[in-house]
Order: C-alpha cells, then sequence, then structure tokens
C-alpha cells in the first residue's frame, strides 16, 4: 500500500492505494481517496488524522505540516492489510451457543488446541472469501488478531465435526429454542444435491438424479430442514443414489430423537408426494402440507376439483380478482407393498388464479412447440422420457418405436387445468389461508440451497474420505446458520436488498485495516467502509476502531479465545 499523487485539471489528489494480483496481472485499488492536495492541507479533519499520527509516534508536528525529513510519512512502512468484518461472526457464533457448544465437544474429546477457532475459521471463510482448506491455511493471515491455525488441526477438526454432527445440531436447537421456549411446529423440507469432480463411488458418494444436471460425478443428496423463519434446524446426508423420496423417513426418526419436538406440520413439494411417504409421516405421529398432483387423481376428483362451485374470493384494496380457492374432503387410499390398505384423511385445498393460468399456458404452448420440432426429425426422439417436449408426443404404433405424433388429447386435457393448484393437508382445522401461507413459505428453503451452492460455494468440495465430506458440510450448516441469523438482525431494521447474503459479504470484505510501523511504532488505520457495514456492527453492538489506532489498543479490545475448557453448559 503506498500514497498516489495524480494530477487531473490542474489539481493534484492524493489517494491511498493498494497493490494485487488478479490472474496474474499486477493491478492497483484506491482505498482511501483524500481529495485535493491544495484543499486537504486546509481540512482540520486531515490535520487532526496527521496530528493523531504524529502523536502516535512521537513526532514533532509543526503548524505547516510535519518539521523535518524524518517525519511520519518518510519513515512509514509498507502497509499489511487486515480484515476485521469478520468479527461481527464471531458476534453471532458466541451469540448462537457455537463457540460453548463447540467448547463442550473440545473438553469431552481432551482436544489440545483451540478448536472452536478452528472450526469459526473455516466457517468465516466460506462466509467473506470461499476457499479450500489448504487455501485457507494460507491466507489466513487476512483476518485481524486470529491465532493462526495449522492445517493439520483442520483436518482433524473436520473428522471430529463428524463424530458429533447429531451432538452439535441437537445442542444447538437446545440453545436456541428449547432454552428460550421458542416453538416450532412448523418445518419445512426439500432435498438437494451435490456433486464431485470425480467418479470415484464409496459409501456416501454415489451416482444418482443430479439437480444440478452433473450426470457424470459422483454426488452425495443433502435433505434440509428449516423452520418457519428460513432458519436452518438440521440436515441429513444420503448417499449420491438415494431415491428422493427415502430421505423423508430418516430425517423424521432425526427429528424425533434429536430435537424432542412433539408435533411438527412438514411442509414440502411434489419430489417428497408419495402416498408411502404421507403415511409414514402420518404414522411417525406427524402433520403434513404437501403439493397435489391433481392431474393424476381419479376422473371425479378432477371433476370436483374443476366445478367452479365453492370457490371463496379474495380480491385487493381495487375489488380486482386475486385468486379464488375451495377445500374438498379427500379420502387418500393406497396399497402398501405388504398389501394392506391405507386410508388418509385429507384436506385437498385447491387454487385458482388467472395470472397462474396465463403462465401455465405460455409454458405449455412452449413445450408444443418443441414436440412439434421434434416430430420434423423423429430420428432425434431416442427415448419417451416424457420430459421436455417429449411430453406431448406419442407412439403411433407400440410395436414401432420411430413412429411418433402430437399428443393432441394430453394438450387439451392439460390445459382444463390452468390456473390451478391443489394442496394435500393431513390438517384438517386449518384454514384454507393458512395452508396456502405455510406452503408458499416453502421456497426460503429453496433460497437456503442457492445461497450455499453460490455465496457459501459448498463446492466444489475438496475431501475424499466420508468422514471429511461429512465434516465439511457441519462447517458449511454452521456459516450458513450464522448467515441466516445475520439477515434476520438486518431485515427488521434495513429493506430485504440491503441485508443479502451478497451485500453482507461485500461489505464485511470491505472492513479493513492498514498496518502501518512508523519510527518502531505499530500503527493501524482504518479504511472507508461501505456504510451497511457500519449498521453491521451498530446493531451487534460492536465498537468501531478509531480512524488511526495502536495496534496494541486494538489487539486487547478484539480478543478471540476458545471457552475455557473448564466450563460446562448447564442444559446438557
Amino acid at each position: 500500500m503506498f500514497i498516489k499523487t495524480t494530477r487531473a485539471k490542474g489539481y493534484e489528489y492524493i489517494k491511498l492505494v493498494e497493490s494485487y494480483k488478479e490472474n496474474g496481472k499486477p493491478k492497483h485499488r484506491v482505498l482511501y481517496n483524500f481529495g485535493r492536495a491544495d484543499l486537504i492541507k486546509k481540512d482540520p479533519g486531515f490535520i487532526k488524522i496527521v496530528k493523531r499520527l504524529c502523536e502516535i509516534a512521537e513526532l514533532t508536528y509543526a503548524k505547516d505540516g510535519v518539521t523535518d525529513e524524518k517525519s511520519f510519512l518518510a519513515n512509514c512502512s509498507e502497509a499489511t492489510l487486515y480484515n476485521y468484518g469478520y468479527l461481527a461472526y464471531w458476534k453471532l457464533w458466541k451469540d448462537l451457543g457455537i463457540n460453548y457448544i463447540l467448547g463442550s465437544v473440545q473438553y469431552n474429546s481432551k482436544i489440545s488446541y483451540p478448536f472452536s477457532i478452528t472450526v469459526f475459521l473455516m466457517a468465516i471463510q466460506h462466509l467473506l472469501e470461499p476457499r479450500s482448506k489448504l487455501s485457507t491455511y494460507h491466507h489466513q493471515g487476512r483476518y485481524f488478531n486470529m491465532e493462526k491455525v495449522p492445517l493439520h488441526h483442520m483436518y482433524r477438526t473436520l473428522d471430529k465435526l463428524a463424530q458429533k454432527k447429531d451432538f452439535i445440531e441437537s445442542s444447538l436447537f437446545e440453545y436456541n429454542y428449547d432454552r428460550v421456549q421458542k416453538k416450532v411446529d412448523v418445518v419445512f423440507y426439500d432435498v438437494t444435491t451435490f456433486a464431485f469432480e470425480s467418479v470415484n463411488a464409496d459409501e456416501l458418494r454415489g451416482f444418482g438424479f443430479s439437480k444440478a444436471c452433473k450426470f457424470n460425478e459422483v454426488q452425495v443428496m443433502m435433505g434440509m430442514i428449516i423452520d418457519a423463519d428460513g432458519m436452518p434446524v438440521g440436515y441429513e446426508l444420503f448417499p449420491g443414489n438415494t431415491f428422493e423420496g427415502k430421505t423423508m423417513v430418516k430425517a423424521l426418526d432425526n427429528i424425533k430423537d434429536r430435537f424432542g419436538i412433539n408435533r411438527i406440520i412438514i411442509v414440502a413439494d411434489r419430489g417428497l408426494n408419495s402416498k408411502g411417504n404421507l403415511s409414514l409421516i402420518k404414522q411417525a405421529g406427524y402433520g403434513y402440507i404437501m403439493a397435489s398432483k391433481i392431474k393424476g387423481m381419479s376422473k371425479s376428483m378432477q371433476e370436483k376439483i374443476l366445478c367452479p362451485k365453492d370457490f371463496g374470493i379474495v380480491n385487493d384494496k381495487s375489488g380486482n380478482e386475486i385468486c379464488r380457492y375451495k377445500t374438498i374432503d379427500y379420502v387418500n387410499i393406497f396399497t402398501d407393498e405388504d398389501k394392506q390398505q391405507h386410508r388418509l384423511q385429507e384436506n385437498l385445498v385447491i387454487s385458482y388464479s388467472a395470472k397462474r393460468a396465463k403462465k401455465d399456458r405460455k409454458d405449455r404452448e412452449r413445450l408444443v412447440e418443441k414436440a412439434k420440432k421434434l416430430l420434423e426429425n423423429p430420428e432425434t426422439i431416442k427415448a419417451l422420457n416424457k420430459r421436455g417436449g417429449k411430453k406431448y408426443i406419442d407412439q403411433t404404433d407400440p410395436q414401432n418405436k420411430e413412429t411418433w405424433i402430437l399428443a393432441t388429447e394430453k394438450i387439451q386435457k392439460d390445459s382444463k387445468f390452468d390456473g390451478y393448484y391443489g394442496i394435500q393437508t393431513s390438517e384438517k382445522t386449518m384454514s384454507e389461508q393458512d395452508v396456502i401461507e405455510a406452503y408458499h413459505t416453502l421456497w426460503k428453503i429453496e433460497e437456503s440451497f442457492r445461497i450455499m451452492k453460490s455465496t457459501l460455494e459448498v463446492r466444489p468440495i475438496f475431501h475424499w474420505t466420508p468422514s471429511r465430506i461429512e465434516g465439511h458440510f457441519v462447517v458449511c450448516f454452521l456459516a450458513f446458520l450464522m448467515e441466516r441469523k445475520m439477515e434476520h438482525i438486518l431485515k427488521s431494521e434495513l429493506d430485504d436488498d440491503a441485508s443479502s447474503a451478497q451485500r453482507i459479504q461485500e461489505a464485511l470484505n470491505g472492513m479493513q485495516l492498514a498496518e502501518v510501523t512508523a519510527n518502531d511504532e505499530e500503527v493501524l488505520i482504518r479504511a472507508k467502509t461501505d456504510p451497511l457495514s457500519n449498521k453491521i456492527f451498530k446493531l451487534l453492538k460492536i465498537e468501531l476502531p478509531a480512524t488511526i489506532t495502536r495496534k496494541s489498543e486494538l489487539i486487547a479490545r478484539y480478543e478471540l479465545k476458545d471457552e475455557d475448557e473448564s466450563v460446562q453448559m448447564s442444559f446438557f
């Protein structure tokens, strides 16, 4: 870092500039623009900074500037930059009880190194600048006043996190829900996949249907549970070749065993709506709200769905119709693998929206056009998998797999359901509005997966043993828990755009301290920051450093330390 002087329109400008490399090419970025040289000489604020620097460096200050060639700037070393924005997450690390919980793991496992700080370093790297564990080790010096963590401690920590994953989750639930008597009665569940840049399968990594369309790579499957506020409650990892619906059974068992929640309504999308899954949910003593496959229901039920009678209407403030809805009593009958018949008493909530009808029609017309183009070149239709435009293609002769026609009957049937949407629920006493609202909140878990895959960059995953992979996901889960908590704190004060995961990341990454040495005195200069970062520190009640501070003063203020190993949490 250095002071740069530039000229423009006859004036001289003073800037604080940092050198860095991007893709091997040297570049400069301006950390602070002091302004025009002729003006800052008369600026009381700038003079005050110079005075303070002189005081810290024990230099004499004269009215017209520093007295001689042995001035502060003349004796000032090159600057080293540190990030201090990560301290916001250290505050949440403690507020959420993670520090205490990992302290208990350390105590019971007789771990001799700073276990919590090691996990925190890996988690904070995902939150601010996702890297591999090896790269995290090499770049950990960017964080101000953080104790250096050896690389082998990171790998040992991943193994321990894999062993203690269930304990950590249940302890977090105890600390953040039971301890404060926060009620959890509706959870959202969904599944996604994480691929590896590999074709080597093992007991955890396997080939299966990839939601990211990475069909030539092994993967793991993750099922996550969040509460109605979008906060993650727990997750499970499954082998990559697990059928999506089967993940629900284990997830439910773990909810009961680890969290001790007596009454839960599971909200999930169509992918988990199989009659077997619904029966298992009921047998476990839980309720469910699921998207319904109304086009596959019996003819008599479809007639009830499409009947225009008994709909309630929802209007906007101007009296225009937004949507309409009705509830139909529904008995979901099926026979299991043991030939036993089950009858699930449900409500089928049907909603209709003209806006949705318009979208459904356009989506179908687009698929019909694709089908027609496929029929123009029948040799391109290699398999009738009913996806995309092939949905509306039929065989003219079942014996001849090379003959195809447009499925006009299917197109006409689907058009009748334009604008209609069904939700099945076991909760007979819930109102239509509550059922619809609960289901519409499902987008939060879809957003959760998006954040984990994009902002936190859970993958690529640079680990190859099941234990290390499982430990890696524990780190990512803790990082995501902190990120979600940060969003909740900010949303109470700021608008949604300002509190997005990406904006938070940018703001905290911009909080930098420049360390310089002048006359053997280590001094820290705070760089100009994003207004959002200052608001984050204020909301979390963290004191911002002064513009210029002795390093020793900030080290004492921003000390990071694990919980005392002798301290045990009363709720265990």
